[in-house]
Parts: structure tokens; sequence; C-alpha cells
């Protein structure tokens, strides 16, 4: 679990999110290669999965479209085969439970080990019902990554202690997309965080402007960013790696 971290070493950590197979997965490679080479410090996949209940509509439709083009986990794990012969920075996985488990738990966690996936986000997981894959997470050192929301409240303290990989701090309530503005009293949430564990903290949900990022930045050890991505995924397809190359790097220097 120590790639990961390294991704936290290169001052504040840059992190896009990109949905596998949006709109084809020799696009994904390519907006994956051009995100590294611009900045990126770690970057989410995201497995599709047919009702994401953490996304917005730009995610939703992203996921509809990879899937409607015949994506599915054994291609995103050849993907990943593919990226690792020059991709070095840390690669996680975001998806959902039901993936995992329909794919069987410990050959999806097993394969995640062996194509070089270092961690692994269910946000449908919630904090108590991790025993499921913790276990088979540990016995193939792959990180299963602690979100903490506005909502955790007295819980923040108790899930930070047993993190692993990073913390993922959602910033706002509700769904994945672009907010005008963040107006949660993260530092306070951050403050709990930093007394019960020394694991790097990323703030997600909602941030798409170099402003937002370099203001979620200040709190925290990095920015996590899925929405603006995608968009930029839908707006220019298989052109779009030159735009998401040069937004990560806009980005990146934010921070």
């Amino acid at each position: 679990m120590t790639k990961i971290k390294q991704a936290f070493q290169n001052g504040k950590a840059f992190i896009p999110f990109i949905t596998c197979g949006d709109p084809d997965l020799e696009t994904t490679a390519a907006v994956v290669r051009a995100a590294a080479e611009n900045g990126a410090d770690l970057i989410e996949l995201g497995i599709p999965f047919s009702d994401p209940t953490a996304e917005g509509p730009v995610i939703q439709s992203a996921n509809i479209r990879a899937l409607a083009a015949g994506v599915n986990t054994d291609k995103i794990f050849d993907l990943v085969r593919d990226l690792r012969r020059d991709i070095t920075i840390p690669l996680v996985f975001m998806t959902y439970a039901n993936v995992v488990f329909s794919y069987g738990a410990e050959r999806f966690i097993g394969l995640c080990a062996e194509t070089g996936i270092d961690g692994l986000i269910l946000p449908d997981i919630p904090f108590e019902e991790k025993e499921e894959f913790l276990d088979i997470c540990h016995k193939y050192d792959v990180a299963l990554i602690s979100l903490i929301a506005p909502t955790s409240a007295n819980r923040v303290g108790m899930i930070a202690k047993e993190a692993e990989g990073f913390i993922y701090l959602v910033s706002s309530l509700g769904v994945t997309g672009m907010r005008s503005e963040i107006t949660t009293d993260l530092s306070s949430i951050v403050e709990t965080i930093r007394k019960n564990t020394d694991i790097p903290v990323a703030v997600g949900f909602g941030i798409s402007t170099p402003q937002q990022a370099h203001d979620m930045a200040a709190v925290s050890d990095g920015a996590i960013v899925g929405s603006a991505v995608v968009k930029l995924l839908e707006k220019y397809g298989k052109e779009s790696p030159k735009y998401i190359g040069e937004y990560v790097k806009s980005m990146k220097e934010a921070l």
C-alpha cells in the first residue's frame, strides 16, 4: 500500500476519475496516459455499473455509454495490463459492490493485484459492512479505500483509524457532479481525521475548477475530479486525450 502514499509525496495530489470504456477502451487508455504525462498523481478508473448510486447525471451517462459499447470487467483488466506496460503511478478502481460480488470477490481482488491495481473504492459499502471484502484485500495487498462524508459525524475518527491507502473525503451531500461552490466545513472534518491517522486525505465530489481544487487542497492532501473530466470525454470523444491532458496540467498547477 506504500505505492498509494507515493501519490501524495509530490506536493498536493491531483486525482482524476475516468469511466473505463467511454467512448471506448482505446480512448480510455489514451486518456490515462495523457493524464499521467500531464501531472496526475493517481488515477481512479471507474468500472461501469448499471445502477451507479453515487453518481450524478454526467457519470451516469458515461456508464450507460460504456456498457452500451460492450465494456465488461474482463476487458477492463486487459486494459490495466496494457497500461501497466508504461504507467507507473498508482491506479485504483472505483465501482460498486455488486460488480465485485458478481465477478467473485476473491477472483476480482486477486486480479487487481496481478494486473497492478493498488486500491479499491466501493461507495455503496458502509464502514460497518466492509469485512466482506477487507480480508481478501489484505490477502492481496489491495487497499480498501474508505469514504468519509459530511454526515459521518461521530464515525469520522472510527473510520479514519482503520483507513488504508488514502481517505476519500466527500465534499458535499448528494451525488457526484460539478458544483458552483462547496460550503461544507471540511477543515473540522480533516482535523478529526488528522487526530486519528496519518493516512493522506483527498477531497472529491463537486470539484471542477482550478480555484476549487486549490481551495480543497489547502485543507487536505489533494483533490479528486470526476465529472469535469468525464464532461470533456463526452464533448470530445476520441479527441479528448489532448483536452484532458491540458485540463489535468492546469489542475495540477493550481494545486
